[in-house]
């Protein structure tokens, strides 16, 4: 199987890497270590023989913010060297901002291919190795399996789209995830799919999800009034967060902000959107309303309207100011959806769209626990996210169970842990 990857590899790397060289000049910041993804990852030094080295790799921003307390839980023990490594630029430049020091090294993921993967195996030597989410490599597992090294998938999750992939070729996916010695799945539907596919069932473990322990960004009245009025906005104003939006959603929120300013509500729209390099499409869409772009003036004049904060790493200090949340990646044509988890911690009432099929069995819990709202349309978001705005002990009551429903949840950072030293 793996010389059958390898094979292939080459003609789908050339035919592909038009459209992710074209994807990597557009969002930018790929140039920082680009040697990383060619196996020229610096080598470590010789491993503590009282501890055992970790390589963890974390696809994107999301799963870097999410590994952050199993990072900390394991090196406060002394008994780990952590490794952490990412794939996009965004994600290693939060690396580097929050996890430096609680790392022994940091890192970028190298190409899934035999000498790319081999020379970094051989820079870092680790004693296992651990995988989030849906990530699965061949090339990367296969040099674990060669080397007698044990890996270890947590978080694991399968969405609508690659159940549906792996279904088609059971044979291969069951050959692929049994080369982990654990899978720590993130629910029990997804436990179930993994079981549908033939994956070997003393491997699958219920955990939970380790996003439940990200802790909210916990900050005083005056800091919330300190952001608040660096964004222009007043300290009584009344919040909207676009939360990780995406094209033709940012549109919806302004004109929901438009017609609560109508009503005699004094709303200021905070914008995140998921990809910052998206400024300049969003401009335009926010250029006859007051607004501050926080990369080009961090500072926004009094009395500002907007607020695009074209940065990363900041949403959720940005949640914890909100008054009322959508989640974005879920209207119009997108699929997906980005994670409500933030938004419900801090206890901000979250509406978002029908297209929520990464956080499906998410969505729908809260949905259960009256701590969300979705919608199905755009029409349907702006009154829904209108209601919402005029209607405070509503949104008081969706903030006291999304807190319920997010302590109920905590706990998968623990278990996994206890997961990762028994294979070691």
């Amino acid at each position: 199987m793996i010389w059958l990857y390898r094979i292939l590899f080459v003609p789908a790397f050339v035919l592909m890497f038009p459209y992710y060289a074209l994807r990597m000049l557009k969002r930018g910041g790929y140039a920082k270590d680009f040697s990383h993804r060619l196996g020229l990852f610096p080598k470590l030094s010789q491993k503590n023989p009282a501890k055992k080295r970790l390589w963890i790799q974390a696809v994107s921003v999301g799963e870097v913010d999410a590994v952050m307390p199993l990072v900390k839980q394991l090196e406060a023990t002394g008994q780990y060297e952590i490794v952490l490594t990412t794939t996009t630029s965004t994600g290693y430049d939060l690396l580097n901002k929050k996890y430096k020091g609680a790392c022994s090294a940091v890192g970028i993921f190298p190409i899934d291919f035999l000498p790319f993967s081999t020379k970094t195996w051989n820079a870092i030597s680790p004693d296992a190795i651990i995988l989030m989410e849906g990530e699965v490599w061949p090339e990367h597992l296969h040099q674990a399996k060669k080397r007698g090294i044990p890996a270890m998938l947590i978080n694991a999750r399968l969405s609508d789209k690659s159940f549906g992939r792996y279904s088609k070729i059971s044979a291969l996916a069951r050959r692929l995830f049994n080369k982990f010695v654990k899978i720590c799945v993130s629910n029990e539907a997804d436990l179930k799919r993994f079981e549908r596919l033939g994956i070997n069932s003393q491997k699958l473990i219920l955990t939970g999800n380790i996003k439940f322990d990200t802790p909210a960004s916990v900050i005083s009245q005056q800091q919330k009034n300190d952001i608040r009025a660096e964004m222009g906005f007043d300290e009584k104003s009344f919040v909207l967060l676009g939360s990780s939006t995406w094209s033709g959603e940012e549109k919806m929120l302004v004109d929901t902000t438009k017609l609560l300013r109508e009503k005699g509500v004094d709303c200021r729209l905070l914008l995140v959107p998921r990809h910052a390099e998206r400024r300049d499409e969003i401009k335009p869409v926010i250029a006859d309303l007051p607004n501050c772009v926080r990369t080009e003036q961090k500072q926004a004049s009094p009395n500002n309207i907007v607020y695009l904060a074209d940065t990363t790493g900041e949403l959720r200090t940005f949640t914890a100011v909100a008054n009322l949340a959508f989640v974005g990646k879920s209207l119009f044509n997108h699929d997906g959806g980005q994670s409500p988890i933030d938004a419900a911690a801090a206890g901000v009432p979250v509406v978002y769209g029908n297209n929520m099929t990464n956080f499906k069995h998410i969505c729908k819990s809260l949905e259960e626990a009256n701590a969300s709202r979705r919608v199905f349309t755009p029409e349907q978001a702006i009154s829904t996210l209108v209601e919402l705005a005029l209607d405070e002990n509503m949104r008081q009551n969706i903030s006291k169970n999304e807190l319920v429903w997010h302590k109920s949840n905590a706990g998968a950072t623990e278990k996994t842990i206890t997961n990762i030293k028994e294979i070691l």
